[in-house]
C-alpha cells in the first residue's frame, strides 16, 4: 500500500481559490467532479457557503496527515527489518508509534487554527485521484511481480519507493497540497538512492533500511507540516 489520502468521492461541496470569498453550488458528484467556483463575478457569498469550503479544506488535510504518518509506520517497520542490531530495530519500531499518534492527534485536534487558505480543486478531482491510485496500485503490483519473475526480488523496496514518490507530484495539484510535491521529489530521491546502493553492492538488509526508514521520515515529515501548517 501507499501512503497517500483517502480517494473516496466527497459529498459535492464548494471551494475557493485563495483569496477569494465568492462561491456558488458546487457542480461536483461522486466519483464525476469536484467542488467548482462558479458564483457571478461581485456576488457576495453566504457565510454558511465559507464555512463548508473551510470545512472541505480542514477535511482533506486531516485525511492527508493520517494517511501519511499511517504508512510511515508501514516504511519504519520496513526498514527496521533491514537493520542489523535487533535492539536498533526495536527502537525504531517503538518510536513510530507515537510519532504517527502524534501527527494524528495534532491533525485532529480542537481549537486548531483554520487552514492558511482554501483549496481551489480542479473538475473531476476525485475521479481523477482514483485513477492515479489506481495507476499506482497496478504499477506496485506489476513492479513485485515483474521483480520476483526475473529472480531480482532485492529491487522492490527501492521501486515502490519510486513509484510512490512519482504519484504524489499529480496529487499535489489534484488536492492543491504543495507540500506533497515535495514528498514527491524526496521519495522520488529516495528510491533512486537505493538502486545506486544495489549497483555500489550494498547488502539486501542495507538496501531496505536505507529505503524504508528514509522513506518514513519523509512520510512524518510531510504528515507534520499537513497537520501543523495546513
Amino acid at each position: 500500500m501507499t501512503p497517500m489520502p483517502s480517494t473516496t468521492p466527497l459529498p459535492p461541496e464548494p471551494t475557493a481559490t485563495p483569496g477569494t470569498s465568492g462561491a456558488s453550488d458546487a457542480s461536483g458528484t461522486s466519483g464525476t467532479s469536484g467542488p467548482h467556483i462558479s458564483a457571478p463575478s461581485g456576488a457576495p457569498a453566504p457565510a454558511a457557503t465559507d464555512a463548508e469550503c473551510l470545512a472541505l479544506t480542514r477535511s482533506l488535510r486531516r485525511r492527508g496527515a493520517l494517511v501519511l504518518s499511517v504508512f510511515a509506520v508501514v516504511w519504519a517497520f520496513a526498514g527496521a527489518s533491514g537493520v542489523a542490531s535487533s535492539g536498533a530495530a526495536l527502537a525504531v519500531e517503538i518510536l513510530a508509534v507515537p510519532l504517527t499518534a502524534t501527527a494524528i492527534l495534532l491533525a485532529y485536534r480542537k481549537g486548531a487554527a483554520p487552514s492558511p487558505r482554501l483549496v481551489d480543486l480542479p473538475r473531476n478531482w476525485a475521479r481523477t485521484v482514483g485513477v492515479v491510485n489506481g495507476v499506482e496500485v497496478v504499477a506496485i503490483f506489476a513492479v513485485i511481480a515483474a521483480s520476483n519473475a526475473s529472480g531480482h526480488p532485492r529491487i522492490v523496496p527501492a521501486a515502490i519507493a519510486l513509484v510512490v514518490g512519482l504519484h504524489f507530484f499529480p496529487l499535489a495539484r489534484l488536492y492543491d497540497q504543495w507540500q506533497y510535491k515535495g514528498t514527491a521529489v524526496l521519495l522520488s530521491v529516495v528510491g533512486i538512492t537505493g538502486f545506486v546502493l544495489l549497483a555500489a553492492g550494498a547488502a539486501d538488509e542495507t538496501v531496505r533500511a536505507v529505503v524504508g526508514l528514509a522513506s518514513a521520515a519523509v512520510l512524518w515529515a510531510s504528515a507534520y507540516h499537513v497537520a501543523v501548517k495546513g
